[in-house]
């Protein structure tokens, strides 16, 4: 009796395939999440992201004992300067008259506090406490 050869196995070509297969799905899904964020607008989240680091940076210096009018100011004028684009940034929302009526609360906060620095950190709070109460009003009507 003769022995036949042994069969080569098949398995080293299925992992292989399984291999190519893995990374070309891979790439597609890369290619096709690239495609759909390119869809996207970044200016509105770029708005917020600032708007929430220097309003950050603002109560920052609160917790530090940063309050001289030196620290505040630059925020201040940085936060009033941004938020002249909410609407800019929110074209749908600013079709409608509560978005404008909290962009304008905003401005007028900011505009009070340049026109009249705070002086001392209690001061500071109050405004940086303003701020907050302002942006949240927002949110709460039109972030989902």
């Amino acid at each position: 009796m003769a022995s036949q050869p042994a069969k080569a196995s098949n398995a080293s070509r299925y992992f292989f395939l399984f291999l190519i297969g893995l990374v070309m799905g891979a790439v597609l899904t890369v290619m096709a999440l690239r495609a759909i964020q390119a869809r996207q607008d970044p200016f509105p989240d770029s708005v917020m992201h600032v708007m929430e680091k220097q309003a950050g940076l603002l109560k920052q210096n609160g917790e530090q004992s940063r309050c001289a009018v030196t620290d505040t100011l630059p925020r201040l004028q940085s936060l009033r300067a941004i938020s002249n684009d909410l609407e800019l940034a929110f074209p749908d929302e600013a079709q409608d008259q509560r978005f404008v009526g909290h962009a304008s609360r905003l401005r007028a906060t900011l505009n009070a506090a340049i026109a009249a620095p705070p002086a001392d950190c209690a001061a500071q709070g109050i405004v940086t406490q303003k701020i907050g109460e302002d942006c949240k009003a927002c949110h709460q009507d039109f972030r989902g």
